[in-house]
């Protein structure tokens, strides 16, 4: 079992999976001819420093949080690296849902019926989208959303499902406001958890705030919060396999 000391008094963070090896399976036994280009895009190797790793942030709308039940409704994605954001280079889709959408989250992402009823399935987009993620290091806020629903998606759709290694940004903030101890005077002392929300987080290292839960938006809001978290709590020649998950 591996572990990487980020910065000087910084908790120890056990090393993730060695994707290399997992891609290099994944991509023998995949059948779907578009799923294999995607494994044959390969993955960084394991000791790249982060400052050598082509980033793309992710975020999704969805009709609910269970993937079995729900789909998704819009995809947003920005690539990046530690120094800059390509906006340019960004893109948001709104997709229809095979599942229904329902009033609580019509609500939470304001995307409508009337916003989906031309919208393409997310099967004619695909290539796309996964053309974006491919060879890329993906980070995302809270991967059981992302990974998950892209993954039951495309299972929906071409019978296969689809696996990738990302960094989760609301992980690197649960190493350091959701330790035993501070869970344990949580509980104590009755009060609650620093939130590790998406917006609270940006607000420890003074980003700006930004009107969430739309996929574009939260793609480029999560970009930038990697940008901090490494800037506050690594060092730039940190090595990618210690945050990959």
């Amino acid at each position: 079992m591996l572990f990487l000391e980020p910065n000087k008094g910084m908790p120890l963070i056990q090393a993730g999976p060695d994707w290399p090896t997992l891609i290099k399976r994944l991509k023998q036994r995949a059948k779907v001819p578009l799923l294999k280009r995607f494994y044959d895009a390969g993955v960084f190797n394991g000791d790249t420093p982060l400052s050598e790793i082509q980033f793309v942030a992710l975020d999704l709308e969805t009709t609910g949080l269970d993937p079995s039940k729900s789909d998704i409704v819009s995809i947003g994605l920005v690539p990046f690296t530690l120094d800059r954001i390509h906006c340019r280079e960004s893109r948001h889709w709104i997709v229809k849902p095979r599942k229904p959408l329902n009033e609580e989250s019509v609500v939470f992402h304001g995307i409508t019926h009337s916003d989906v009823s031309d919208a393409p399935d997310l099967r004619r987009i695909l290539e796309e989208v996964l053309a974006a993620l491919e060879g890329k290091m993906v980070v995302v806020h809270y991967r059981r959303i992302e990974r998950e629903f892209i993954d039951s998606a495309i299972k929906h759709r071409l019978g296969e499902g689809l696996l990738f290694p990302v960094v989760d940004t609301l992980e690197i903030e649960s190493w350091y406001y959701r330790k035993p101890s501070q869970k344990f005077w949580s509980r104590m002392l009755k009060k609650p958890l620093t939130s590790i929300r998406l917006a609270d987080s940006r607000r420890r290292y003074n980003l700006p705030f930004y009107q969430g839960h739309n996929a574009l938006t939260d793609a480029i809001a999560t970009a930038e919060l990697l940008q901090a978290q490494i800037a506050h709590r690594f060092r730039p020649d940190y090595p990618i396999k210690g945050l990959w998950r």
